[in-house]
């Protein structure tokens, strides 16, 4: 996917891409690719494999994680969120379902896209799993604050 003029900076507005440089933005690019998925549709479910995390471009999208007493709502997202990253950083399936609201817009990043960085940027490279690790710590507290009530 070719980075078009303002895409980068539009880009590093989002909390993975912050701090990123348009060239490293590029790699990240060449191996995405931008996709739409119907409001009830899913993106993933849990236990799927995990090869690729999204950026939502437009829509809104749920988490939930299977319980024995059913289905449990754990975050819902907006434009500029990313999700599916736990697998793409541990390399286990999923741990949860994403499922579309709305009508939504996601950017796919590649485990291929995330390497090529590594290879050729390797600051660049930690710089996202930094970026993806402080997300998911973001999200592991707001969990954290509803569970207490």
């Amino acid at each position: 996917m070719t980075l078009l003029p303002g895409r980068a900076a539009q880009l590093q507005q989002m909390p993975l891409f912050g701090g990123l440089t348009e060239s490293a933005l590029g790699v990240l690019l060449d191996d995405s690719r931008e996709i739409a998925v119907p409001a009830g549709a899913f993106f993933f479910r849990e236990g799927d494999p995990g090869e690729s995390l999204y950026v939502l471009d437009a829509g809104e999208v749920e988490l939930t994680k299977t319980t024995q007493s059913g289905p449990v709502v754990l975050a819902r997202l907006q434009a500029g969120d990313c999700f599916g990253e736990m697998a793409v950083i541990d390399l286990s399936p999923r741990s949860a379902s994403a499922q579309a609201l709305l009508a939504t817009r996601a950017l796919e990043l590649s485990m291929n896209g995330l390497h090529a960085l590594y290879q050729q940027d390797v600051e660049q490279f930690a710089l996202v799993q930094m970026n993806m690790a402080r997300e998911l710590s973001r999200r592991l507290r707001k969990l954290g604050d509803r569970l207490r009530g």
